[in-house]
């Protein structure tokens, strides 16, 4: 996956489960929980939707690397380039 593709998930998923966000210009590296309201079950939503959109499986100790947009992309490429 390319570093807009990965973008492109990871915001089609953030506007789903935070439609609100749409309008809404979000800091690449800012953590999504400071830069608005996404709560424990919002952020737990998020991680299994790109679990699926990506066929990546996603363990529980690394949800705190897909905590901002940075965090997602940087995340994926290198499950991407794996194998």
């Amino acid at each position: 996956m390319t570093q807009d593709e990965i973008k492109d998930i990871v915001m089609n998923t953030l506007y789903k489960i935070a439609p609100e966000l749409e309008d809404q210009v979000i800091d690449s590296n800012v953590n999504f929980r400071d830069q608005f309201d996404f709560d424990s079950v919002d952020f737990l939503n998020f991680a299994i939707s790109l679990q699926k959109k990506t066929n990546i499986d996603i363990p529980e100790i690394d949800y705190p690397k897909l905590s901002s947009l940075t965090g997602c992309i940087t995340y994926f490429e290198s499950k991407s380039s794996v194998g």
